[in-house]
């Protein structure tokens, strides 16, 4: 068990049987009152955040989340189906997949964190490459607005904002946190 103000940014606490990991922790002294946590957490399970006061010495059990990479099987309505290495399949729910969805294809690799021998979240890779199956062509003149990015859509349906050169077919490489472009791939 670990106190209240030991606990750091990314641990994962049990807060009335709720996994909750924590997103800003913040100890704060007084001399006229007992010390204070304030503390802002997401619920791994239904994503909602919370922000609380705890006192500095409460205590809270600390949760380790196995991780294990998985690869994408198929989708049976209205689970995702992922496998592991030994082929024992994992059903995922669309709440759980996160951006995953719109980067999802056969055979993808990804992490799955696992609670209770359930997975809560699917995490890519920081940076994935993706082919690009339909964009506008640039035209002559569209730099004026100071911004020269167009529309691209992937296979998934998603769209991500990419140079002008980039065309249809061209395979881009894409930071999955910030959902941005970063450059061409030759993969």
């Amino acid at each position: 068990m670990k106190q209240a103000q030991d606990l750091r940014q990314g641990n994962v606490i049990l807060v009335d049987n709720e996994p909750m990991v924590i997103l800003r922790s913040e100890l704060s002294r007084s001399l006229r009152h007992a010390s204070v946590c304030k503390m802002k957490m997401k619920n791994l399970l239904t994503g909602a955040n919370m922000e609380t006061v705890f006192r500095a010495d409460d205590k809270f059990h600390q949760i380790i989340l196995e991780r294990k990479q998985l690869h994408y099987s198929y989708f049976a309505d209205p689970l995702y189906v992922w496998m592991d290495a030994d082929y024992h399949p994992y059903e995922v729910e669309a709440e759980s997949m996160g951006d995953a969805l719109n980067y999802l294809e056969d055979a993808m690799q990804a992490e799955a964190v696992f609670y209770d021998d359930k997975v809560i979240s699917i995490e890519l890779p920081n940076t994935i490459v993706r082919e690009v199956t339909y964009t506008e062509p640039a035209v002559r003149g569209d730099t004026s607005s100071g911004k020269v990015t167009k529309a691209a859509q992937l296979a998934s349906g998603h769209t991500v904002q990419v140079p002008l050169f980039v065309d249809t077919g061209d395979r881009i490489e894409i930071d999955t946190r910030t959902n941005e472009y970063r450059g061409r791939s030759n993969k």
